[in-house]
């Protein structure tokens, strides 16, 4: 299904590779003029804005580190000199998730963690807050895991931190209904995309036989469903959870 987004300008954190640059595309195939954000892989980046361009779509580059609080500023000033003012904003941009067993565990590591994941989201929001406020109009869409629900060993601090930006999502909704703004969150189960090519396919055999949908998921299972919530479909549907991960967690 293809959702409505002609018009809208979209800011995908993170979205040179992996889910963010299948959200990108997406968005951009929706009709929406899309910032691809990236920190170090302005190739990669530069390939995903080609092939939104190539689809008819728009699409710049913009590098920053969101978890700066400078350069997420200009990022959205950049965004809105040249796209527009931005209606929806996916956070999508993490890090490294070493395991850590409870005993090596440091205070750094869940700090690290947490500037992804509730540092990174209130900069990046606070940048475009002003303008969604003034238009009464916005999509902020967080990208979660599954891992809140799994509690996943020797990874506490990447669960824990998870489990904040949920938080955050269902606080910054009823604070910011009044002026039309929804805030969701969409937890992918494990989707392997370039960050695992490492992983041994048994393990991903192992995963998948959890799995009661019986299949590994694609980056474009979770473009499709943030599509839908930056649609005017999804204009009633805020605070929530959106589990894809083909009912491996329920609820």
């Amino acid at each position: 299904m293809r959702h409505d987004l002609t018009n809208r300008v979209a800011l995908i954190s993170g979205a040179s590779r992996g889910l963010g640059a299948a959200i990108a595309v997406k968005l951009g195939q929706c009709g929406a003029r899309v910032a691809v954000n990236y920190l170090t892989n302005q190739r990669e980046a530069l390939m995903v804005a080609g092939r939104i361009k190539a689809d008819g779509g728009t699409s710049e580059i913009f590098a920053a580190d969101v978890r700066d609080e400078p350069q997420v500023s200009l990022l959205a000033k950049k965004v809105s000199e040249t796209l527009g003012s931005v209606d929806i904003l996916v956070i999508n941009a993490t890090g490294p998730q070493p395991p850590a067993g409870l005993e090596n565990l440091t205070w750094q590591g869940c700090l690290e963690q947490l500037e992804f994941f509730v540092k990174s989201p209130l900069l990046l929001v606070q940048s475009v807050l002003a303008s969604m406020k003034k238009r009464r109009y916005g999509r902020i869409i967080n990208i979660g895991s599954e891992v809140f629900e799994l509690g996943i060993p020797e990874l506490s601090s990447y669960v824990s931190a998870k489990a904040a930006q949920l938080g955050l999502t269902r606080s910054w909704a009823k604070e910011l209904a009044p002026w039309g703004i929804t805030v969701n969150l969409v937890a992918p189960g494990w989707i392997p995309t370039q960050r695992h090519d490492a992983v041994t396919q048994s393990a991903k055999d192992a995963y998948m036989r959890q799995v009661p949908l019986g299949r590994m998921g694609v980056p474009e299972d979770v473009a499709s469903v943030v599509a839908f919530l930056a649609s005017d479909a999804a204009g009633f549907i805020t605070g929530q959870k959106l589990a894809v991960n083909g009912g491996n967690t329920l609820g």
